[in-house]
């Protein structure tokens, strides 16, 4: 496979205006590129670092002209586009990753399939569209019941329900409120992990270690590099993301997101294609971020070191820290703990459950790094680390 080189000079064409594509732009201006963002609506504050934002709708054939009229290369910053945009665009200049390998990372059933005929371990599951194969599904759960989930449009815990195989299947599914969904086994989880895989154009591939991720209410609360597993659980997940990237022909920054079961299996439980929030560690850890990494992939340049530097935790900062501080959080006593770097995202209002930012917290060893998450998790009000 060849490469299109896309040097310094360019326009990178970014679909999605969130912080990923924020911390994107911040790479690609250094490396001395334009970007333009393509948020799909009123733009809230992350994108406004780009050089040109189009805040019409993905429907709007006007943001489509200009979008394709400003751009050399394109990506996303988030799954959720219209498969035929992505193929329009496509169709006209390069986009990294590919529509396929995008459509596939935003739909939950289309993803479980893919897994599955590469065989590619994952949860098992069962494909439901109406209230009777949710029956027929429900039948067949194990005794520790299984997890509901919508087909399109579930992140952070939203879309899925727990269930049993004593539920009601009539009550379940008119309340669920989604025609198409996926129902899998409930993990008896072990631990959560994310393995970043990056793959070049011309096929080069490079692995970031694998970060041990724990989640409070459905969020990912925070990743622990390196891991605190065994060695041979995290090259078993290292040498999956890489199958995953390859049957997807993939070129950019894949995360692939891992349970390790109780009864000793590691399992793929979702793709991101595109940076990941387990990944922002990178930025101060590792010799490449991800962020420059996927520049680096989409422009056709060669792939950075992921060699990382120092232990690091990387902690989520939810909008629940400026609410319960009422007002700023106390960032002088947080920066004034070594190896403490903070990254806000620009978002012009602060929510509970909204991520505003995160700390990447490095040390010499990882239980020095943990420690000074857990104070820093005093001084924002955070609750304690599970």
């Amino acid at each position: 496979m060849s490469s299109k080189v896309t040097l310094p000079g360019s326009t990178i064409g970014i679909l999605g205006g969130g912080q990923l594509g924020r911390m994107l732009t911040i790479v690609a201006k250094r490396m001395g590129y334009r970007v333009v963002s393509w948020v799909g609506g009123p733009d809230n504050g992350p994108a406004g670092l780009a050089d040109l934002i189009i805040e019409d709708a993905f429907d709007r054939a006007e943001g489509l002209a200009r979008f394709l009229d400003e751009a050399d290369v394109a990506t996303v910053e988030f799954e959720n586009i219209p498969k035929p945009l992505l193929e329009t665009i496509a169709a006209k200049m390069p986009l990294h990753p590919g529509a396929e390998a995008i459509t596939i990372g935003q739909h939950r059933e289309r993803e479980k399939d893919f897994l599955s005929s590469n065989e590619i371990p994952c949860a098992n599951y069962a494909v439901v569209d109406s209230v009777e194969t949710l029956k027929t599904a429900l039948a067949g759960l194990p005794d520790r019941g299984g997890i509901l989930k919508t087909a399109e449009f579930g992140y952070d815990g939203k879309g899925q329900l727990p269930v049993t195989r004593e539920d009601d299947a009539d009550r379940i599914w008119a309340e669920f409120d989604a025609p198409r969904a996926v129902l899998e086994e409930k993990i008896d989880l072990a631990a959560e992990l994310s393995v970043l895989v990056v793959r070049g154009q011309n096929g080069e591939t490079v692995t970031y270690d694998p970060a041990e991720n724990i989640h409070r209410d459905h969020i990912l609360d925070v990743s622990i590099v390196p891991a605190r597993l065994d060695r041979s659980i995290l090259d078993e997940a290292e040498a999956i993301a890489l199958r995953v990237a390859e049957a997807l022909n993939y070129v950019g920054i894949l995360a692939v997101e891992f349970f390790v079961s109780g009864d000793g299996r590691l399992l793929v439980n979702e793709m991101a294609p595109r940076p990941h929030n387990s990944g922002h560690h990178t930025i101060d850890a590792c010799e490449t971020s991800q962020f420059e990494q996927q520049l680096r992939a989409v422009c056709g340049l060669p792939l950075g070191s992921p060699t990382p530097m120092r232990p690091v935790v990387m902690l989520n900062l939810l909008g629940d820290v400026w609410v319960d501080s009422e007002g700023s959080p106390d960032w002088p006593s947080i920066l004034a703990m070594p190896g403490t770097t903070l990254h806000l995202y620009g978002k012009a209002e602060a929510r509970r459950g909204r991520k505003m930012g995160h700390l990447n917290l490095t040390a010499e060893t990882i239980e020095e790094a943990i420690a000074l998450q857990n104070r820093s998790r005093e001084l924002l009000k955070i609750p304690p680390l599970k």
